[in-house]
């Protein structure tokens, strides 16, 4: 049986060399690329971040964007992860209002200053929805995160999990084959979130497609 491929989209900032030894650690093929064309014709898409919202927006609206708009319409599955995830919806406000990609409803708004920012660290996941991307997850898990920002204003029916920090916000999120985690699988352990990354590849690879 040939191993699962992922495409890792390089969008200038992110943590990729951990996602690759995680997604490897899973028996996955994953490439990390910033080319058109190979994001274009793939299947199982992941699109990392790390740092602010407006400079991965900002590489992704050239060649990138109207490429993965493309690998979508045609079937491709996507999980964004922590500024990766909050390139999903529609707009951000780190360093003034910058437009999202639109594919999740909802913007992108700063944590409260009542709280310590940034959020580091261990937080539960709270409200796990059923769904095939949590297959296994239990309610009170722990997962791994680093962000001063968050959704906001996300529809109940998108929202999958959510964690408490100064405020509710969507810890993850899906519409359709769009995914997204605030926190970051990779460093969440074996447990969550290697087992997140696992669900989401056999999710994209049709094993679970229609669970």
């Amino acid at each position: 049986m040939s191993r699962r491929q992922a495409v890792v989209i390089d969008a200038g900032v992110g943590n990729l060399g951990n996602l690759r030894r995680a997604l490897e650690a899973l028996d996955a093929d994953a490439q990390i690329t910033s080319d058109p064309e190979v994001v274009r014709r793939a299947s199982c898409l992941l699109l990392p971040g790390v740092g602010a919202f407006k400079p991965p927006r900002e590489t992704l609206r050239e060649a990138l964007e109207p490429a993965l708009a493309e690998a979508l319409d045609g079937g491709a599955w996507l999980l964004g992860i922590c500024v990766g995830y909050q390139l999903l919806f529609e707009s951000g406000e780190e360093f003034g209002t910058t437009d999202g990609l639109g594919l999740l409803p909802g913007s992108v708004t700063e944590l409260p200053s009542s709280v310590e920012l940034p959020h580091i660290g261990w937080n539960r996941l709270r409200n796990v929805a059923s769904h095939p991307l949590l297959e296994g997850i239990d309610e009170g898990s722990f997962a791994y995160f680093v962000h001063s920002f968050a959704p906001d204003g996300v529809p109940d029916e998108n929202v999958l999990a959510r964690c408490m920090h100064g405020r509710a916000f969507a810890a993850i999120s899906g519409r359709g084959r769009v995914l997204g985690t605030q926190f970051h699988p990779e460093k969440s352990g074996p447990r969550v979130g290697l087992k997140i990354l696992d669900n989401y590849l056999e999710v994209a690879h049709g094993a679970a497609a229609g669970a």
